[in-house]
């Protein structure tokens, strides 16, 4: 594999690391108001991640010799990784499944704040308590992500993707 395209798998790598922190940070400080656990799969999703996710996710699962499994999900809507209501690639998981379940903060349509929580989770909170220190931005997140998956695929080989460009996860099953 080009050495370049190694060195954006370890940017990616190290964006999931700082990431993964920020979530536990938040998940231990908002820990009596959080129900996720094993079994929970209200959010696994058939999610499209950028190209520089899918890559270097599918780079983990040769490396690691991960089974993706045959045993699938048919539901719609349902991520294909979701096997007996457990992540089957929880430790390569996409960003966005790592976020899921925390408050995120972002910026919607009319250039307003706007904060997304699973409806499971903080059922007794008053939602006006949340602040930028005690949520994560999802613009933020998405932006570095943006940028850096910009970067990959103007590297990438046969430069077949463009800036918005997402691949579906269920994609990675006819990788093998």
């Amino acid at each position: 594999m080009n050495n370049n395209i190694e060195t954006y798998f370890e940017k990616y790598k190290s964006l999931r690391t700082e990431i993964d922190n920020d979530s536990k940070n938040l998940s231990l400080e908002h820990s009596k108001h959080m129900k996720c656990k094993k079994g929970c799969d209200l959010c696994c999703m058939d999610y499209s991640i950028f190209p520089i996710e899918f890559y270097s996710i599918l780079n983990d699962f040769k490396e690691k010799n991960v089974n993706t499994g045959s045993s699938h999900t048919e539901e719609e809507n349902v991520c294909v990784f979701l096997i007996n209501h457990v992540c089957s690639i929880y430790e390569q998981r996409p960003i966005i499944c790592r976020t899921h379940g925390l408050p995120l903060l972002y910026m919607n349509d009319n250039s307003e704040w706007e904060l997304s929580a699973c409806e499971l989770n903080f059922t007794e909170f008053n939602f006006n308590e949340f602040t930028i220190e005690n949520t994560l931005s999802q613009d933020k997140i998405n932006s570095k992500l943006f940028m850096l998956n910009k970067e990959f695929i103007a590297d990438f080989q046969d430069k077949r993707y463009s800036e918005m460009d997402l691949i579906p996860i269920k994609e990675f099953l006819n990788k093998k």
